[in-house]
């Protein structure tokens, strides 16, 4: 085995502090004593300095690129046409190419292209029609007054896990005690049983939620509308002759008998996009719903139903987002529509 000690390049300063020691008529033999480096290395780099004028390192040294600049463009464009390219592939491409390079190697280099290796974002598959629908959607509310949006009632159904996701990720613990059960979060299959809720809300506040037993279909869904819709807008003083009503396009929402009942209650209904791009601003509710769910951390399906319908858990704390909300001139105030391409 080579014990002899690794070589180490001297950094720039200690070049030249060595150059300097010379100019002023030091020895190499005293320079190398007195900068502990060994007198061949002093003398080469003063030889350097008097040759070139520098003790910088010059263009040029070091390893050759194992990929010349005609393999480089290749590898980019490879990635560029198909990016879910791995290093594997590109290293086999190359390899019966003759050129043997890790796939580290590839890696590194593709960093130095800015193209760095990310985990996909998962969106729903859009045909064209998706797609148009969704950006002529955005567009046709993009120009809509503040007093629009606060007259629409916002629906949803939600479902809530007994032992859905953890809130909070971080347990501080020592080493070798991951598996205490303090320090774990106890999962079961199907997240232990669940509810659905349906739920509605304005700019005003929350309306009422209920309770959806079992599963529900186009008839529950309409008691379930017949219960609380008239009761969450007199509540949130939605204006009665004109107020909207939100819904997405569930196929219980839209079979024939809803449209068929609705139109008897005539409620003007907002157009929801076909794979719409999840703008209802009710998701944000949900959200804070279920992290109060989790904090609660109920231990049944009946804590489960008194924690969920407790108007509390519809956080007031919500409403910091809405005057947020409120603020801005438009809907699509902040919109992105690159992103109603995909999301």
């Amino acid at each position: 085995m080579d014990n002899r000690k690794r070589r180490r390049e001297l950094s720039e300063d200690l070049r030249t502090r060595i150059v300097e020691k010379y100019q002023q008529s030091q020895g190499y033999k005293s320079i190398s004593r007195d900068l502990d480096v060994p007198l061949s290395t002093v003398r080469s780099i003063i030889k350097k300095f008097a040759t070139h004028g520098t003790v910088a390192n010059l263009p040029g040294c070091g390893r050759k690129t194992k990929i010349e600049e005609r393999l480089q463009r290749r590898i980019v464009r490879m990635v560029d046409k198909q990016p879910q390219t791995s290093s594997k592939e590109i290293q086999a491409v190359l390899q019966a190419q003759g050129t043997s390079v890790s796939a580290r190697t590839i890696c590194r280099y593709l960093n130095e292209m800015e193209r760095y290796g990310k985990r996909p974002r998962r969106t729903p598959l859009l045909t064209q029609r998706h797609k148009k629908a969704r950006l002529q959607f955005a567009k046709m509310y993009l120009s809509k007054p503040k007093s629009f949006w606060e007259n629409i009632l916002w629906t949803d159904e939600t479902k809530i896990e007994l032992f859905g996701k953890a809130h909070h990720s971080t347990v501080y613990r020592k080493r070798n005690e991951a598996y205490k059960e303090k320090n774990t979060v106890p999962t079961v299959k199907y997240g232990g049983g669940s509810k659905m809720f349906w739920g509605c809300f304005a700019a005003s506040g929350t309306g009422c939620p209920d309770c959806v037993q079992g599963i529900m279909k186009s008839e529950d869904y309409q008691r379930i509308l017949g219960r609380n819709v008239g009761p969450s807008v007199k509540k949130l003083g939605l204006r009665p002759r004109s107020w909207v009503f939100q819904q997405d396009n569930d196929p219980k929402h839209t079979s024939k008998s809803t449209q068929k009942w609705m139109a008897t209650k005539r409620w003007r209904v907002l157009k929801w996009p076909a794979m719409s791009p999840d703008l209802n601003p009710i998701e944000h509710l949900w959200r804070d719903l279920k992290i109060a769910v989790g904090k609660r951390r109920p231990s049944n399906m009946r804590d489960l139903d008194k924690t969920c319908v407790n108007a509390i858990l519809f956080c007031e704390k919500y409403f910091i987002f809405w005057k947020n909300f409120r603020g801005a001139n438009t809907f699509g105030h902040d919109c992105n529509y690159r992103h109603l391409h995909h999301t």
